[in-house]
């Protein structure tokens, strides 16, 4: 059982890692050359590597066994990440919109990280 979990982990982290640098290019896209993002493999590829990362980590979830409070926070955010990414990428008219809603996303993906590390809802305020 120790073995599958952290191969599910270390795949939920490198999930993690290709779906951070797919989102900074589409959002580099977003702002510098919209129509990239029209191309087919950059509408399928993200949604393949997202689902792969959802699925590790409800699987990772399932064998905490519980609901920590961490977990939640990390939950909350990723809803908000989710809302500023498609503000970013495509739902927003102007650019300086575009690059706040980046901006924001990219903060709320670290803080998601480091509450993740840390195992503390507060994430990188724990460790002050």
């Amino acid at each position: 059982m120790e073995s599958s979990y952290l191969a599910v982990k270390h795949l939920h982290v490198a999930a993690v890692a290709v779906s951070l640098g797919l989102f900074v290019v589409r959002g580099g896209w977003a702002l510098w050359s919209p129509e990239r993002l029209g191309r087919a493999w950059v509408r399928i590829v993200p949604h393949v590597v997202d689902t792969l990362l959802l699925a590790s980590a409800l699987w990772l979830a399932v064998q905490l066994g519980s609901l920590e409070s961490w977990l939640l926070a990390k939950i909350a955010a990723l809803l908000v990440y989710i809302g500023l990414g498609t503000l970013a990428l495509k739902r927003s008219r102007t650019r300086r919109v575009r690059a706040v809603a980046l901006a924001a996303a990219l903060a709320t993906f670290a803080y998601i990280v480091s509450a993740a590390v840390t195992k503390s809802p507060l994430g990188f305020l724990a460790t002050l």
